[in-house]
């Protein structure tokens, strides 16, 4: 019988922001492909360091260990040759991720292959291969590098949301840009009882509460926050929304302005999403951090 994703949580991740693939990327950029691959195969047995999403991955994964039918699935999905797969291959299992299916298509746009294998989330360093997964569906995102990654596992995985454009549309983010905070107020109060657009993460934050329903709500693996630009004032339409959606955030934190970092560590994001570079630079000294392509 052929195994089926349709069930699952669908994670497709690039090798990049799995594992730190820096010194051999410049190899690459300087000698070119022939001395990238001979660099592969010398250090296949030396284990690469872990990248931004490490930490995120490691956590979720540990979550199959509560079913006999996983619900998490994690694929990684590489424009490297598959050649390179093998050191890949050998860090996955030196750190024991239960990682079992991987696409390397050699140079080819990854995102071609995100419905084939029916992925909810898909997070890479390559920010072409983002955008174009968010044009065709599919909730994506670029992880930042350099963030500090901690080995420690958990039993909880925790993941931070922005709101507008992330979560919601990105309609009430426009007012606010092209016509400043006081008509952004007027708008939301106005149409408070009106829900907001369904942003590009709407479906992975569903499929999410879907697992979450499966716990008491007190001992759920998966937590999340909601942490907002906007202001209180706002709020209303917010939480009526994700209430019709049928959907939860355990946290919310309605910041009026305020840099987000601060809550971000508070809170023990495993990942934070948000499509404001403004705010991943503070967040992604600490916490590992994606930024979200603003939805045009």
């Amino acid at each position: 019988m052929a195994y089926n994703l349709d069930d699952k949580l669908v994670i497709a991740i690039s090798s990049r922001a799995l594992f730190d693939l820096e010194e051999e990327n410049t190899i690459f950029d300087k000698e070119g492909l022939e001395s990238y691959y001979a660099h592969q195969l010398e250090n296949l047995n030396q284990p690469l360091k872990k990248e931004s999403a490490f930490r995120f991955v490691q956590n979720l994964l540990m979550i199959n260990k509560t079913f006999d039918n996983k619900l998490i699935e994690v694929i990684i999905l590489s424009r490297n040759n598959a050649a390179t797969g093998l050191r890949i291959g050998r860090s996955i299992e030196h750190y024991a991720l239960e990682i079992e299916r991987t696409g390397w298509t050699a140079g080819t746009p990854v995102a071609r292959y995100l419905k084939a294998f029916k992925v909810d989330l898909f997070l890479s360093a390559h920010t072409q291969d983002v955008e174009e997964a968010i044009r065709t569906g599919v909730a994506a995102a670029t992880i930042l590098p350099h963030t500090p990654v901690a080995s420690k596992e958990s039993e909880t995985v925790k993941i931070a949301f922005d709101g507008d454009a992330v979560i919601f549309g990105d309609e009430s983010e426009k007012i606010y840009q092209e016509n400043g905070l006081d008509a952004f107020i007027a708008h939301e109060r106005k149409h408070a009882k009106n829900p907001l657009s369904k942003g590009p993460f709407f479906k992975f934050l569903k499929i999410i509460s879907e697992i979450q329903d499966k716990f008491p709500m007190e001992s759920s693996p998966i937590r999340t926050a909601l942490v907002t630009a906007r202001s209180f004032s706002t709020h209303e339409r917010v939480l009526g929304t994700l209430q019709g959606w049928g959907v939860r955030v355990d946290e919310a934190f309605f910041q009026g302005g305020v840099q987000k970092y601060e809550v971000v560590k508070a809170f023990g994001a495993d990942i934070f999403f948000d499509d404001q570079d403004t705010h991943l630079k503070e967040t992604s000294k600490e916490t590992p951090s994606a930024k979200v392509p603003y939805k045009q």
